[in-house]
Formats: structure tokens, C-alpha cells, sequence
């Protein structure tokens, strides 16, 4: 591998000790009385998980976890990116970069590295920190900037000729970047969501389906939105509060991390207590929240600066819509993409990596491998 080093996550002691002295002196605004998740995040379970972060949950435990499979920082045109690096077993394994998105990590995807790297369609799996995230560099980037890194890691640093890629939210952007601009080297594509309507299609074009989507979008939009407003518009403001408190942290990702999940199973979407915050002890130890977040001011620059949008791609592409996802109709998903496969899963949500390990495990390889039947050596 080029440019590249071997990674451990490792953090250093006085930062868990800092982290536990600002949970034991978090100042509690109070909540209306009654209004649980109505307002927002619950004061009352935030509370009940604070005291869990102090009191059980295992830092340690978690980080030697984290560095069960090897991982490594590359750079890759001046950037430095940390990703995991877990071959498949089978000696055909394709070579599949997985991207995640915002409020999760590149741990989005730890449940299903193991069922996509034994067995016969198997995969080298290739998990990279988008940049600002985690612990790649703290540089926000637009979602196609960082395609062009993507497509260099895979091609320049790891030496694969051609490769697949999947992605949802933040990464849905990165993996249709990826399709679009290479398609000589990506072979294949697979999505959960593929954007919103945001007022600049031509109703004339929509079909009564899409119609319907974007009304719902818009409804969700003025109830559920105001993360992506803050992010595309004043990021730094609220990057303050957020970088400063663990329990401000832990209340922001959690408000918008049900992602169509009821409050009652919030910890199951993200796979449980422990791993809840896991995800957020990633942002929290990397002060990265900041980075994270201005990646939907430049994504929102790039689109409303007048450049040209990316073409439509005609590389074979596979989308999956969870149920506790907004349901698009296949008609928008082809807007952008060459659309072979439109499958609609019986259950999980926006973090189904997490949620149902074994079905999207499942749908990943019954798409990348009946696109392609010959193995990419």
C-alpha cells in the first residue's frame, strides 16, 4: 500500500478524565413539563444517559474493539484519511468502499464486516472517515472533493484497478460523486436515499409519485430539518456549544439520529446504549463535531454557486428504501442513476447497517454480485 501507516485508536487519558469531569458538571436547562421528546431531545432521558456514560459505559472496552480490525491513515493528495482495511476471505473478494454519513461514523458499518468478509461473495472492505469526521484529517470538503479522494485511495493507494461503493445520507452524496465522475474505474453503485426534492426540479417533469415525495419531504423539512439548516447556513455558531459540552453533544446527535425512529427505539437504531455512544465518544475524542457539520455549508456553496451538477451516471447502480426512511419512488432515484435494482426492505431504518446487520449485509451482496458474475482482480 502507498503512503500509508498503521492506525490504533488510542486516547489518551487526561481527555476520558476531562470528558468525565464536564458530564458530572453539566448545567441541566430544565424542560417543559410533560413534553418529552416534543421539544426535542428528553432532558429526562438525557439525564439517564449521561449517568450510564459515567457510571458503565467502558471507553476502554469499546477502543480495543474498535481496533479489532486493522486501520490506517493514507494520504492521499495532501489529505490525510483514516479508514479500516479488512480483506475477504475468498480469494475473488471485491473491492467495496463503504461511506457513512452525519450523525454517524465509519463505525456505521462494524456489525457487517464480518458477514461481508467470509464466505463466497465475500468483499475487501475498504471503511473510510470522510474527512472532518472522525479521525481523518479536520478539513470540511465537498461531497465530490471527497469522491476524488476516495477515488485515489482506492486506485492509487490500495493499487484496485476497479472497485464498487456503497453509501447513504452524507455518503450517498460521496458514492454518486464516485459513479459519476469515475465511471472507467467504479463498477457498480448501491444506495439507501438518493437526496431530496429542494425546489429547483420543474414540476412539469415530476410524476404524481414524486409529487407526493416532495410533499412529504417538505412537511418533514419544516418538523425535522432545522440540523440541515443550522449545518448548510451558521455551523460555527453552533459548533461552540457542542465541542464544549458532551451532554450538548450527545442531545444533538441524538435529536436528529432517529432518522424516522420513534424515541422509544432510538437505542436500537443505533444498535443500544454502548454503541449510541461509541458513535458520539468518536466526534467527542476527535473534536470533530465542528468539521463535521461544515461539510453541509460547502456541499450547500457547491450547489447554489451556479457550477454545472454532476451528470447522470450509467453505472449499474442498486437502491434499498427502509422502511423508516422517506419512501422516494424509483422514478426519482433514476433522475440520477442507472437504477437496475429498486428493492423495498421489510424493516430497518436510516442506520441499517447498524439496525439490520444481516439484511443489508444481504442486499450489498445479492447486488454487487449479480451485476457482476466475473470476480475484479
Amino acid at each position: 500500500m502507498e503512503n500509508t501507516e498503521i492506525f490504533k485508536v488510542s486516547v489518551p487519558q487526561q481527555v476520558l478524565d476531562d470528558l468525565k469531569s464536564r458530564l458530572e458538571n453539566t448545567r441541566w436547562p430544565g424542560e417543559a413539563t410533560g413534553s418529552g421528546w416534543t421539544f426535542g431531545t428528553s432532558e429526562a432521558y438525557l439525564k439517564e444517559l449521561v449517568k450510564y456514560w459515567l457510571t458503565e459505559y467502558d471507553w476502554r472496552k469499546q477502543e480495543k474493539a474498535l481496533n479489532i480490525y486493522p486501520q490506517y491513515i493514507a494520504n492521499v493528495n495532501g489529505v490525510k484519511i483514516h479508514f479500516q482495511y479488512v480483506k475477504g476471505k475468498s480469494e475473488n473478494s471485491k473491492p467495496l468502499v463503504l461511506t457513512h454519513g452525519w450523525p454517524d461514523s465509519y463505525y456505521r458499518f462494524h456489525k457487517i464486516i464480518p458477514l461481508l468478509t467470509e464466505g463466497v461473495q465475500s468483499f475487501d472492505l475498504i471503511i473510510p472517515s470522510i474527512p472532518g469526521f472522525g479521525f481523518s484529517d479536520k478539513t470540511a470538503l465537498t461531497s465530490e472533493a471527497v469522491a476524488d479522494l476516495w477515488k485515489g485511495l482506492m486506485t492509487e493507494n490500495l493499487g484496485y484497478e476497479k472497485f464498487y461503493a456503497a453509501g447513504g445520507d452524507v455518503g450517498m452524496g460521496v458514492t454518486k460523486a464516485l459513479a459519476s465522475k469515475y465511471p472507467d474505474v467504479v463498477a457498480g453503485v448501491h444506495f439507501t436515499d438518493l437526496g431530496y426534492p429542494m425546489g429547483q426540479e420543474d414540476p412539469a417533469t415530476m410524476t404524481e409519485a414524486e409529487k407526493q415525495f416532495a410533499e412529504f419531504v417538505q412537511e418533514w423539512w419544516y418538523s425535522e430539518g432545522a440540523y440541515a439548516m443550522v449545518h448548510s447556513t451558521k455551523p460555527q455558531s453552533l459548533a461552540y456549544g457542542l465541542n464544549e459540552s458532551p451532554a450538548g453533544l450527545a442531545s444533538w446527535i441524538i435529536s436528529f439520529g432517529t432518522a424516522g425512529a420513534s424515541p422509544d427505539i432510538l437505542e436500537d437504531a443505533f444498535g443500544g446504549k454502548d454503541e449510541l455512544l461509541t458513535n458520539i465518544m468518536i466526534y467527542w475524542v476527535t473534536q470533530t463535531i465542528a468539521t463535521s457539520m461544515r461539510m453541509y455549508k460547502v456541499d450547500a456553496a457547491a450547489q447554489w454557486s451556479g457550477a454545472e451538477p454532476l451528470q447522470k451516471s450509467d453505472v449499474p447502480s442498486g437502491v434499498a428504501t427502509f422502511p423508516r426512511e422517506a419512501q422516494f419512488p424509483k422514478e426519482w432515484a433514476e433522475r440520477f442513476v442507472n437504477v437496475v435494482s429498486f428493492t423495498k426492505m421489510k424493516e430497518g431504518g436510516h442506520f441499517a447497517a447498524l439496525e439490520v446487520p444481516e439484511i443489508f449485509a444481504g442486499e450489498l451482496q445479492t447486488f454487487f454480485y449479480g451485476i457482476d458474475k466475473k470476480s475484479l482482480k
